[in-house]
């Protein structure tokens, strides 16, 4: 296979879980080399993501890292052979290449989940919200760009929108309900867009009250895609200058745990409602 000069997240997830079974049977690059019929640089490539790999070397490097996870091997195997190209690659060479890796990781999950303290997470977003959060970047952005920002993040919706819905969940703190972003008829707009996609059943929005006592979880904001097998699932953690995609086990551990304490803690979906309907009521 041709080698690639940009593997998207996505290929490079699979190479690096494909390094991990190798890893974890104790077995050398030049090992699986030689397993494989290739030379380390081939078996180098794979495990980076600049090089697919068929089925068959899937299956064989499972096979001999003693790999018996059934799903993992075929959540694997999807992942090696899934020709999809999604609706954000129309965007490739013209916004970040994070923001059509985010797009990709949406698109194959299983489930979603948002927790959020300060802004409205962008799967909730109107066109007015986001352009009114672009609109405040620093440095600012060119006109054009701004607008292809938003379009993108709209197009995004299509995974709790269209048919089959991803099942969703998010965690909402008060202040991100009632910051203005973009003023208070763009604020109304907002909220009633969260209750109609919170009435759809395959949506859930939960918020965490003001009034809430002894709440210190402020580090748990986060955007958690589920994969085909846990293991395969992506926690998505902003950085000043990008975004960072967590895979560790250990940490995908402290996020779901983090999700739980914040769902557990948040308002009941009616009782989130009703907090919604009466923020609304007040702008």
């Amino acid at each position: 296979m041709p080698r690639r000069r940009q593997p998207t997240a996505r290929q490079q997830r699979l190479g690096a879980e494909l390094r991990k079974l190798r890893e974890a049977a104790g077995l050398s690059g030049r090992d699986a080399a030689a397993m494989l019929g290739a030379d380390s640089a081939q078996v180098s490539q794979i495990e980076f993501g600049t090089a697919g790999v068929s089925e068959e070397r899937v299956r064989r490097i499972a096979a001999h890292c003693s790999c018996t996870d059934a799903e993992l091997i075929d959540a694997l195997v999807a992942m090696a052979t899934d020709r999809t190209r999604g609706w954000w690659e129309e965007y490739r060479g013209l916004l970040p290449t994070s923001f059509l890796d985010l797009s990709e990781l949406e698109y194959q999950a299983a489930y979603r989940w948002d927790v959020d303290f300060l802004h409205i997470p962008g799967l909730l977003q109107t066109e007015d919200y986001a352009r009114a959060l672009f609109s405040r970047r620093v440095p600012e952005l060119p006109a054009d760009e701004l607008e292809l920002r938003v379009r993108h993040r709209m197009q995004r919706r299509v995974i709790i929108e269209d048919e089959p819905p991803v099942p969703y969940t998010a965690v909402l703190h008060e202040a991100a309900l009632r910051i203005k972003v973009g003023g208070r008829a763009t604020s109304r707009l907002q909220l009633a867009r969260i209750l109609e996609q919170s009435e759809t059943g395959h949506a859930t929005v939960r918020v965490i009250p003001f009034d809430l006592e002894d709440f210190a979880d402020l580090g748990s904001a986060m955007v958690y895609a589920g994969g085909a097998v846990p293991r395969l699932d992506t926690v998505v953690r902003d950085a000043p200058h990008s975004t960072v995609l967590i895979d560790s086990e250990a940490q995908l551990g402290v996020f779901r745990t983090h999700f739980r304490r914040v769902e557990e803690v948040s308002l009941e979906p009616a009782r989130s409602r009703d907090l919604i309907h009466r923020l609304a009521k007040e702008l």
